[in-house]
């Protein structure tokens, strides 16, 4: 059984458990999720929606702060304007 060091997107630390699975429809499966020792944050290695990637929700945020609007932010970065909506919520 071979060891895979996982490394957390947040805080770049190493020290990672598995903590279950993240069921989805394509995926019955399901996607391996992590959560890191030291920031406490959840992760998974890869993600298959866009919205949900880290990258595109601080380009979300940083857009709201310079006065896009939730429909220019959601054509841009080719997500649904539900999650424009909701990141914006959860970053207050």
């Amino acid at each position: 059984m071979a060891k895979i060091d996982v490394t957390c997107r947040l805080c770049k630390s190493n020290n990672t458990v598995k903590a279950g699975r993240h069921r989805i429809k394509s995926n019955p499966e399901g996607v391996q999720k992590y959560k890191c020792q030291d920031c406490g944050k959840y992760f998974q290695l890869e993600y298959k929606a866009k919205g949900r990637l880290p990258e595109t929700k601080e380009k979300i945020i940083d857009m709201c702060n310079n006065g896009s609007g939730i429909r220019d932010t959601a054509r841009v970065l080719k997500v649904s304007t539900k999650t424009v909506i909701n990141t914006i919520k959860k970053s207050l």
